[in-house]
């Protein structure tokens, strides 16, 4: 099979040394080359969705199979000890001593001897029950988002369903993007694409979920699996004292960061609690290290996904429209709809809440929490010709935007804080 060939774009907000992507409009099946335990990734990317970008970031030839490192995740282990336990059914997994690796396959186009399709690795019910417990702490801690919520699943007969779950991290002491992607590879994720944010010293990764997202029923937590987007501080770009205080608490946790997930999920800090001086010494330096200082690895935000709603409130425009209608403030940061440049990815959010914080210091006073978010997915022009009742995620643009996503981050900003409370 040969590659077709794709222009190039660079996903970040400057033009100074970024690893190129292509852009990649397949079939929907990713193939590697796998040969004694490693994987060429010269091979072909897999790019489940017809508007995914292929990484091309150069690298040695050839990756251990199993480092958490590889941007991409073989299509099939190649150890004696592993089982491919095949079949359509909720739960097919994938067996073995080592940790599971996760094969994602189009199952009109699987080749033979290979899984047709694959699901969530492990016990379904027990990831989803841990995304819930993820919501019900991020949904207690932030009124609006649950008012939002209760108002739209009134108005959409209960529809709801979630485009992206969004976390931040400390990218150091293991701390970063790994320490919370680690639990979602385990169940099936794939990474997909680095996004750069340079002026406010941030890197970022996307994450696909497993095949069972394109289920069209359920809604919130129990439809489909929404993708995930961690960023992560790099902190060794921060000033001398902000890296201090960074370490200071990062290394008071321990093992914590092996623990993530669960942190969020029962929502507590996996350090200490911090003094106001030195959270207020973060928020003059990085309003994002700040909000990680006192929210750690709390759920950022969780995404409406717009074009899932049954209702005219389908339309992002009409959804921003009705929120603000009914006394909600939207972040106003490079307006309030921000749009990618293909015009595909349409995104909004609100401004976050705020909660009052007890330091350790005896000082209590209010910080940002979290906010909600919106997103209406178009369909590639390429399946523009499809009925709307015939048109599925998969006909729709995927990934992320930096220009929007950078936008959506001053969701918690001061300055968008003290317009909401103005």
């Amino acid at each position: 099979m040969d590659m077709p060939s794709y222009p190039e774009k660079v996903l970040s907000c400057d033009d100074g040394g970024n690893a190129p992507i292509k852009v990649g409009v397949t079939g929907g099946l990713g193939i590697y080359r796998i040969t004694n335990g490693l994987y060429n990734e010269k091979a072909i990317r897999n790019t489940m969705f017809s508007s995914s970008y292929a990484k091309t970031i150069p690298r040695s030839p050839t990756h251990s199979l199993f480092s958490s490192t590889n941007p991409f995740i073989p299509l099939r282990p190649i150890y004696n000890n592993v089982t491919f336990r095949t079949g359509k059914n909720i739960g097919n997994s994938i067996s073995s001593s080592r940790r599971s690796v996760f094969a994602a396959f189009s199952s009109s186009m699987a080749p033979e001897g290979l899984p047709e399709s694959s699901s969530i690795q492990g016990s379904e019910s027990f990831f989803r029950s841990v995304l819930g417990s993820m919501e019900a702490i991020y949904l207690n801690r932030n009124p609006t988002a649950k008012a939002i919520i209760d108002l739209v699943r009134s108005v959409d007969n209960d529809s709801i369903c979630y485009d992206h779950f969004a976390f931040r991290t400390f990218g150091v002491h293991g701390d970063g993007i790994d320490s919370m992607a680690q639990f979602f590879r385990d169940f099936g994720y794939s990474e997909r694409e680095e996004l750069r944010f340079p002026a406010k010293k941030l890197r970022a990764l996307w994450f696909q979920p497993p095949s069972t997202h394109y289920s069209e029923v359920g809604t919130g937590v129990n439809g489909p699996l929404p993708r995930v987007f961690i960023s992560e501080l790099l902190v060794d770009q921060m000033s001398p004292e902000a890296q201090r205080i960074i370490r200071k608490y990062t290394e008071f946790s321990g093992l914590g960061n092996k623990h993530a997930a669960l942190a969020s999920a029962i929502g507590s800090l996996t350090w200490e609690k911090p003094t106001y001086s030195e959270f207020q010494q973060l928020a003059n330096e990085s309003e994002y290290a700040a909000w990680t200082l006192v929210n750690g690895y709390a759920l950022n935000h969780a995404t409406i996904s717009t074009h899932r709603l049954r209702s005219s409130l389908r339309h992002i425009s009409s959804l921003n429209q009705f929120i603000e209608e009914n006394g909600f403030k939207l972040n106003s940061e490079g307006g309030t709809l921000k749009v990618s440049p293909d015009g595909l990815l349409q995104q909004s959010s609100t401004v976050a809440d705020s909660i009052p914080f007890h330091f350790a210091d005896g000082v209590t006073e209010s910080v940002p929490c979290s906010y909600i978010e919106f997103a209406e997915r178009l369909v590639l022009p390429e399946y523009s010709h499809l009925p709307d009742e015939e048109v599925k995620e998969v006909h729709r643009r995927d990934g992320f935007e930096v220009g929007n996503a950078d936008k959506i981050f001053e969701s918690t900003s001061k300055d968008q804080l003290t317009r909401r409370a103005a």
